[in-house]
């Protein structure tokens, strides 16, 4: 690992006019990887002057972009059974300091709260009218249809705070609760809407909940996508692994990017998709 007086000289030449300085520095900054961000940010907070700090900021995202690829690319080959560690990863793109500890203790509590409603003779229905109550109408999670297209709606750190997202994000926490309570839910990719579907041998329903946890069937996809003109798929009726639900946060993250004018950001969140996606699924 470089010295802090090392790094404080090579941070000092990010003042020199010479583009070829410039460039020899910051490639040299890059080779030693992502374990120098916690001295440049040191080294940020400490210089006042405006070039180098554009220069560290920079850089201290080029660094944090290399390692979001990286994390993300190996959470898909070694851990993608953990749904809140993928989302947190997505997070990680606007706030790379978000602690997943804490996170997976917001999620418990909430998992708590519907726990504490449950009974063992609940029937389907009634497990997911429990879910719906708690999560609806005691902590007052909602759709975000004022800001639809903002990029917190991708951001379950955000979702979690503020109780609002859009059908992706709240469709993942109610999914990481009904997981942690062994209820056989899972996500399904529809066009422009995120569902759920409690799929067991007994009970097979969907749950828009978007919509509150509004419960409805298969017969009311096959209107929906005729609705669209959409010739039905497997994909629209079946459950998605998490990947997909990884990879469409990232989708509406390119839209929300865009929307805002940011196309630096839509363009890199637009690298990471093409690694990670080998299925290519266009829809957002």
């Amino acid at each position: 690992m470089i010295k802090e007086s090392e790094l404080k000289a090579l941070v000092t030449l990010l003042e020199d006019d010479d583009e070829e300085i410039i460039s020899h520095v910051e490639k040299k900054l890059m080779e030693i990887g992502t374990g120098v961000i916690p001295l440049l940010e040191q080294e940020w907070e400490t210089n006042f002057n405006p070039l180098i700090q554009r220069r560290i900021e920079d850089l201290i995202h080029t660094l944090q972009f290399e390692l979001f690829q990286e994390r993300l690319e190996d959470w898909k080959a070694n851990r993608e059974d953990d749904l809140l560690e993928g989302l947190w990863l997505v997070a990680t793109y606007q706030y790379p300091d978000l602690d997943l500890e804490e996170l997976r203790q917001q999620v418990h509590q909430l998992y708590v709260e519907v726990w504490r409603e449950f009974r063992e003779d609940l029937n389907p229905f009634d497990q997911v009218r429990v879910m719906n109550s708690v999560l609806f109408n005691r902590f007052k999670f909602r759709a975000n249809t004022k800001n639809f297209h903002s990029p917190a709606n991708s951001m379950v750190n955000a979702v979690l705070e503020s109780k609002k997202g859009n059908p992706i994000s709240l469709c993942a926490v109610y999914l990481l609760i009904a997981r942690k309570l062994d209820l056989p839910i899972y996500g399904v990719n529809l066009p422009n809407l995120f569902i759920l579907t409690y799929r067991s041998q007994h009970s097979d329903f969907y749950i828009n909940v978007f919509n509150k946890g509004l419960i409805f069937s298969k017969e009311d996809i096959d209107n929906y996508l005729d609705h669209l003109d959409i010739p039905p798929q497997e994909i629209f009726y079946d459950p998605c692994p998490n990947i997909d639900i990884v990879l469409r946060c990232l989708r509406n993250l390119i839209v929300s990017f865009e929307k805002l004018g940011d196309y630096h950001k839509s363009d890199e969140i637009k690298t990471v998709l093409t690694k990670l996606d080998d299925k290519n699924i266009g829809f957002a």
